[in-house]
């Protein structure tokens, strides 16, 4: 039985690396182009499970190379794999253009993801559940509450934000907001009810907000390759260290020093550190 159990989505990155991201109309000449198995979930849950942690995903995968792929990645970490099932459609795809400086624009094509419903959400009892939101929003509703129902802690990264905000049905059972701040920007008031805000902040590390209190956690310096998926091993490292019993703060910063060593290098999945490098 999983501790941390990811419910999300799993897309095939396609990426393509030049000097500088392209305006619209422009066409520039890029350096390096490679597929790595991403999806804000499975990055997630890829990630948690290269920590060490206990992991099991829930999603879908499209009846494709593309689909094969991402199940085999997930499991090749000890990543449980039997609730990511395939269906008749084509799996997601995220079209990435990362600058040298590592600043990088993504769109994502949903595909299979959109075929995980809130009748597919059941999973067995666990300690900490992460949520995005790249799957229809009814989903990660009723994922929201189906953990509440079993008292574990849920984690939300709101991403991609939507402009008309979030739910209040979905903020009723988050216990742990985490958004980045353009995220913050565009949620406005969710972020001043009671609840735990997890405010990341790039190279400058997160704000932990918490019991009225606010502390600033200063991430790491590090030469920044590539910061895809940094967002992902926060949140993955933030619930592998609550599913092991940290405090909060003790598990910011766990998950600072994780996201620090993930923009060091290509890739979403790839970038994913081990225990070893972060303990």
């Amino acid at each position: 039985m999983a501790k941390i159990v990811v419910v999300g989505s799993l897309n095939m990155d396609v990426v393509a690396v030049a000097p500088r991201i392209p305006v619209a109309g422009e066409t520039i000449i890029g350096s390096k182009f490679f597929t790595s198995p991403g999806g804000k979930g499975a990055n997630q849950a890829y990630a948690a499970a290269k920590l060490a942690g206990s992991v099991a995903m829930v999603g879908r995968v499209g009846d494709d190379e593309f689909g094969r792929q991402m199940r085999e990645n997930l499991a090749s970490v000890g990543c449980a794999v039997d609730a990511v099932k395939t269906v008749p459609d084509a799996s997601g795809v995220a079209l990435i253009h990362v600058s040298e400086r590592g600043e990088n624009s993504i769109v994502v094509v949903p595909g299979a993801n959109h075929a995980l419903l809130p009748g597919d959400i059941t999973f067995d009892e666990c300690s900490v559940v992460l949520l995005q939101l790249e799957t229809p929003i009814e989903t990660v509703i009723a994922a929201a509450r189906f953990a509440k129902q079993r008292n574990a802690r849920v984690i939300l990264d709101p991403a991609p934000a939507p402009q008309a905000g979030l739910p209040r049905e979905l903020l009723e059972s988050v216990d742990i907001l985490t958004p980045n701040e353009t995220e913050a920007a565009i949620l406005g008031d969710a972020l001043e009810s009671p609840r735990t805000v997890i405010l990341k902040l790039g190279q400058r590390g997160c704000e932990l907000r918490s019991g009225g209190k606010s502390t600033l956690i200063p991430a790491i310096r590090v030469n920044a390759v590539d910061t895809t998926a940094a967002g992902d091993v926060f949140n993955a490292a933030l619930a592998v260290a609550l599913s092991e019993g940290a405090e909060l703060e003790a598990a910011c910063r766990f998950a600072v020093k994780a996201a620090a060593i993930s923009v060091t290098r290509l890739g979403a999945q790839s970038s994913a550190p081990s225990r070893d490098e972060v303990s």
